[in-house]
């Protein structure tokens, strides 16, 4: 086995430092408080939004209706006790 010349291994420490150095960067961006939530609002925005824009009615209308059977019973649990 033939011993790397210095230059070689000064070169493969600098790529090896430029890798790191990328890695700790997205890093950096990926846990960034700003980037998690902007992410965070991208997601919620995909479930009810589609490509085009247009609202999505079969994620909707579930929520929608689950919303107001909830807000229903809570009602007429009130009014029970009374």
């Amino acid at each position: 086995m033939a011993k790397a010349k210095p230059d070689q291994m000064v070169d493969e420490i600098d790529e090896i430092r430029e890798r790191l150095a990328d890695t700790v960067d997205a890093l950096i961006d990926r846990t960034n408080p700003r980037n998690i939530a902007r992410r965070s609002l991208h997601n919620l925005r995909s479930r009810f939004i589609d490509e085009t824009g247009s609202p999505k009615l079969g994620t909707i209308v579930p929520l929608v209706g689950g919303t107001v059977a909830v807000v229903a019973g809570i009602i007429v649990i009130r009014r029970l006790v009374r």
